[in-house]
């Protein structure tokens, strides 16, 4: 291992678990290793779900609501 990649690493280890997973990961994918870059938690599959059913349903919001949106954005 090299003087820099072993200061990485140790400065990574000072980090929150949550920062060092994140990190991980990165560095997995740059070395080549296929990893989901993002996994959902069970209430944002649910979330997910309820969304495309609403979209096979057909269920959108309507124009107005969208144009306010888009007004509290500045859009």
């Amino acid at each position: 291992m090299t003087e820099l990649l072993d200061r990485a690493i140790a400065r990574v280890r000072t980090l929150p678990s949550e920062a060092q997973d994140e990190l991980a990961s990165v560095l997995l994918r740059l070395a080549g290793e296929e990893e989901p870059v993002y996994r959902l938690t069970p209430e944002e599959e649910a979330s997910f779900a309820a969304s495309r059913a609403q979209a096979a349903r057909r269920d959108f919001a309507p124009d107005e609501q969208i144009r306010a949106i888009w007004a509290k954005h500045g859009l």
